[in-house]
């Protein structure tokens, strides 16, 4: 992802780290955040030293210690509504895929962003992966760089109305051999 950045994805990146916040991670971004931030040098170590003193929530399922300043263990969707719902700073994602999820589901995500790159890979982690409930997202913000980087920020929209038919249904003897195929599982 860094190599692919520019400079109007690094000032977006920045703007959603520039006033209070604490980190909401997953067990993996934690363990990759702990061993790098924390030993970062040069032009990164302002990012750094913010990430030392923002409060680190890890929902994980392990009795692991967690070395890093700052952080607390979340054992589980309740602790972060628990979590969402107390006086305090924003809470963060960045990376922690495999927890998108459960918080979607539990209707814990106020704003998703989303940073998409002019890259084809062939394949990899799906965001949306198994276990993410079916949903709308409404558009609220976005941009494309100077370098195609597309950069779109949504919120919950709600459910999603039925697909697949027609306003009027069909009576033809087409649709209805459809249809039996369908519910057969010959279609």
């Amino acid at each position: 992802m860094f190599r692919m950045n520019d400079e109007e994805v690094f000032e977006t990146v920045g703007s959603w780290f520039a006033g209070s916040y604490d980190l909401l991670l997953g067990r993996r971004t934690y363990d990759i955040f702990a061993a790098y931030w924390p030993f970062v040098e040069g032009e990164e170590k302002p990012m750094g030293e913010a990430f030392d003193a923002a409060g680190k929530h890890v929902l994980m399922r392990s009795s692991q210690p967690l070395d890093w300043a700052n952080s607390h263990r979340l054992s589980g969707v309740e602790d972060v509504a628990k979590l969402k719902a107390s006086e305090g700073p924003d809470l963060v994602i960045q990376g922690s895929s495999t927890i998108y999820p459960a918080l979607l589901a539990a209707g814990l995500i106020d704003r998703l962003s989303l940073i998409i790159y002019p890259i084809v890979l062939g394949k990899g982690k799906r965001l949306f992966g198994e276990g993410t409930a079916p949903g709308l997202l409404k558009l609220v913000d976005s941009r494309v760089t100077s370098k195609g980087t597309i950069i779109a920020t949504y919120e919950p929209g709600g459910t999603i109305p039925a697909t697949g038919d027609f306003p009027q249904p069909s009576t033809s003897a087409a649709e209805a051999e459809r249809q039996r195929r369908m519910a057969e599982g010959t279609w």
